[in-house]
């Protein structure tokens, strides 16, 4: 029961978002980097407390002022070199290397050896091998914090996206053992892990979408705390799909998710706005479980779930609640228009609950938009298929929160009947939010996609403490990409385009992706696991 969801920002704007969509409203917020260092950062949580406590106690009040400049950021361990005369594996030299775990941001040198960070350096270093970086960002590589499992085909495409580690966290579809069983021999480039799969246990133990009784759910913790001693980094659960999911449940995985130290990953009840079932009632109900159990709380893709069309209400709901002292966070996609199988219960009445047409809806993949008859082809063929039934404010919105992550909520397939953001997430928010309309300041873009996910799941998982930063100690995941030139190219039609300006990407010290061409041979990826560094 995936919701894949993607968006071809251009002809949602052209179409003006079609008659009876959500009225837009004004408010794009751009973050300077003293924010983005100190507000955005210290908001998420230092997790590496035990589970039982609460976490992440807002500020009173962000400061005004950046913070002074760092010279070289301290290391995470002690295994770095000092001497002048060490002859590094690989020298990444002269790019303008952002560490946005200490707001390091200079001309400066990286000397790698191994799968590690072994220096960062304003002098240049001497190495085996040199990487040019003049007149590239280099930066943590990115953390996909929502995706879908490696296939051996989309995988390349995050790669060109500046993707280095790929988490399932929308739901692993097996068991942990099963997961890891199936992808280790894909050998895929990019790092992998996820969390619990509550929807696909409900299957295995013959519930669906029913209601369960006691033993049931006395069941369905069993197979999620054994997911979790086998390496699951958090649990997921879809309300909305899962109709007859009562929040007495939900409770139950919240407290098993506050005592191993992973969050539990929602896809909020309601996606529209409307009683019986209202957005607010959905997020008021997950909070509810933060509240009573302890646990971490992500939402996922907010803008098409909770945030549709009130994303500002939804982000005062959510502020609020941080406010508590709840460990709260969320992710989106760059995009204006979600998407899910025709199929689904999601589509039912779909005009009354968005506020769209049939003319407003798109088969991925293909490129036309639908009429009443396409749109029954396509449900009878269950093809997946974007609507465009949000606002550019609902994107814009959401990214003036400084706790909100992205996550791509996909990954490409060869049929191609996916979604944009599949191969296009990243590299659109640095595109277009960041050098095209300045939404968001460079810094703070790549905090959302490095160092956010990594401190939300560190505290769970030790190999996370060393990604989503550039410092001496951390893995060797790096992403260098042309700040003038990085854009996405994937679009609904043809979801199956690499980004462009993504130039050099480095898996754990290893070079997958040199001069904008990727070396399909090289595949270094390892796995993300709960308790394992």
């Amino acid at each position: 029961m995936e919701d894949l969801e993607a968006d071809e920002g251009s002809t949602a704007e052209s179409s003006g978002l079609g008659g009876g969509h959500l009225a837009r409203r004004r408010f794009v917020v751009a973050l300077g980097f003293g924010i983005a260092n100190a507000a955005l950062l210290k908001r998420l949580p230092d997790r590496r407390r035990t589970p039982e406590v609460r976490q992440s106690v807002l500020p009173a009040a962000a400061p005004t002022t950046s913070p002074p400049p760092v010279r070289v950021p301290p290391a995470l361990d002690a295994t770095g070199v000092d001497g002048d005369d060490h002859l590094y594996d690989t020298v990444i030299a002269g790019g303008r290397v952002i560490d946005p775990d200490t707001g390091f941001d200079s001309l400066a040198h990286i000397g790698v050896d191994g799968d590690s960070v072994a220096r960062v350096s304003l002098e240049p270093l001497t190495g085996r091998a040199t990487l040019d970086a003049t007149g590239l960002v280099v930066a943590p590589g990115f953390i996909d914090i929502l995706s879908y499992r490696p296939n051996g085909y989309g995988d390349w495409y995050k790669i060109a996206d500046g993707v280095t580690t790929n988490l399932c966290l929308h739901g692993l579809d097996d068991p942990v053992a099963e997961f890891l069983a199936e992808t280790g021999p894909l050998q895929p480039p990019v790092n992998y892990g996820g969390a619990v799969d509550h929807y696909e246990h409900r299957k295995d133990i013959g519930v669906g979408i029913q209601r369960t009784n006691a033993d049931q759910r006395a069941e369905l913790l069993r197979l999620a705390e054994a997911d979790l001693e086998a390496g699951a980094i958090g649990i997921h659960q879809q309300p909305e799909y899962t109709v007859d999911l009562e929040t007495s449940e939900m409770v139950a995985h919240g407290e098993l998710a506050a005592r191993y130290a992973v969050p539990l990953c929602l896809h909020a009840r309601y996606s529209e706005d409307h009683p019986p079932g209202t957005q607010r009632e959905a997020l008021d109900e997950a909070i509810g479980v933060a509240r009573r159990t302890g646990c971490a709380i992500h939402f996922e893709h907010l803008n098409s779930t909770g945030g549709t069309g009130r994303m500002r209400g939804a982000i005062d709901q959510l502020e609020a609640a941080r406010g508590e002292g709840l460990t709260v966070t969320a992710c989106v996609y760059p995009y204006t228009s979600w998407a899910t199988y025709a199929a689904s219960a999601r589509f039912n009445n779909f005009q009354e609950k968005y506020g769209i047409s049939y003319g407003d809806l798109q088969v991925a993949g293909t490129s036309e938009r639908l009429t009443e008859a396409g749109f029954r082809a396509a449900r009878d063929d269950n093809r997946l298929t974007a609507a465009f039934a949000m606002s550019e404010e609902d994107v814009t919105d959401a990214l003036a929160a400084p706790w909100v992550m992205i996550g791509s909520d996909s990954i490409l397939e060869s049929h191609h009947n996916n979604h944009p953001r599949s191969a296009g997430c990243f590299s659109r928010v640095l595109g277009r939010y960041v050098r095209e309309r300045g939404v968001l300041s460079l810094q703070d873009a790549l905090a959302r996609m490095t160092i956010l996910p990594a401190r939300l799941l560190e505290a769970a998982s030790p190999a996370m403490a060393r990604r989503g930063r550039l410092r001496v100690g951390s893995v060797a995941d790096v992403t260098m990409f042309d700040p003038d030139r990085i854009i996405d190219r994937a679009t609904v039609a043809d979801p199956g385009q690499e980004s462009d300006g993504v130039v050099h990407v480095m898996v754990g010290g290893r070079l997958v992706r040199s001069g904008g061409i990727t070396d399909r041979t090289v595949r270094p990826g390892v796995p993300i696991l709960r308790g394992e560094s």
